[in-house]
């Protein structure tokens, strides 16, 4: 890959843009200068920075913003949400793509088991979340409207959040893995939280939407990503890129692994391929 430069630098946000921190609060969401300046010399060389995050659109917007993307006299972003089902351009927020899926029996077959666990969809266009019970703050973003679980999946979805905080993740990965979740996709994160979807669904999906579009391929795809949502994505890049700090199993994923999100292992990565001056 000597002569090689992505095209595309596909980037997780959460534990790989933003350092991920308990209790976190709003000022969690801060962009390093290092991660900052790195972004805007893959942009100076031609590439197209893709956010990719399981985060709802209108949790993305702002990390754009911070991240000052696009730039002025640019095209429009491309960002992919929602662990892929949502593919959307930005300023404003324009859908493009979105899958959705009947969640109901995963769901229902997961509170058979988890019966306390609480329970989110968003609320597309408009942000924030329909839930069966608050979730702790700073978990999810926006308005949280309490809603009857039958009500939330009464209808195809794009994603839907399980989380139960007397749970862990372990316990998340083996009822999964138990249940078999016919029919739908899932991924579990650091804790006892998981996400539904659509079955084929993963950012590496939504990444290829956005590709095509650009007439590029995966081939051309510097993807960097630190969960067990990124494997799909780190697996189908050009290169994939684990965060130093990611589980065992992303790193297995990934092509090579950079340093952690407390040492800026997303700008040491990109600035691989798009030095600083003098570097």
């Amino acid at each position: 890959m000597s002569d090689w430069i992505p095209r595309v630098v596909a980037l997780d946000i959460d534990g790989t843009l933003l350092k991920w921190v308990d209790g976190q609060t709003e000022d969690y969401e801060t962009i390093t200068a290092p991660v900052h300046d790195a972004v805007h010399r893959a942009l100076d060389a031609g590439a197209h920075v893709v956010l990719s995050s399981g985060r709802s659109p209108h949790g993305m917007t702002r990390i754009a913003d911070l991240l000052g993307l696009p730039r002025e006299g640019t095209d429009r972003l491309w960002i992919v949400a929602s662990n892929g089902a949502v593919v959307f351009r930005y300023p404003p927020i324009e859908v493009v793509h979105e899958e959705t899926f009947d969640a109901a029996p995963a769901v229902a077959a997961v509170l058979e088991h988890h019966p306390r666990a609480l329970v989110a969809v968003e609320e597309r266009g408009v942000g924030g979340y329909r839930v069966n019970r608050v979730f702790p703050e700073g978990e999810i973003s926006g308005e949280q409207i309490i809603t009857e679980v039958d009500d939330i999946v009464g209808e195809p979805v794009s994603r839907v959040i399980i989380r139960d905080p007397e749970a862990t993740a372990d316990d998340f990965i083996e009822l999964a893995a138990r249940l078999g979740l016919h029919g739908t996709d899932y991924v579990v994160g650091w804790t006892a939280w998981m996400d539904l979807s659509p079955v084929g669904v993963s950012k590496a999906s939504g990444l290829e939407h956005v590709c095509r579009e650009l007439g590029l391929g995966a081939a051309d795809v510097l993807a960097i990503g630190d969960g067990r949502n990124d494997i799909e994505m780190l697996r189908w890049a050009g290169r994939g890129v684990a965060m130093g700090q990611s589980v065992d199993a992303v790193k297995e994923a990934a092509d090579f692994v950079t340093d952690s999100v407390v040492d800026e292992g997303a700008a040491v990565e990109m600035s691989r391929w798009f030095p600083a001056p003098g570097a």
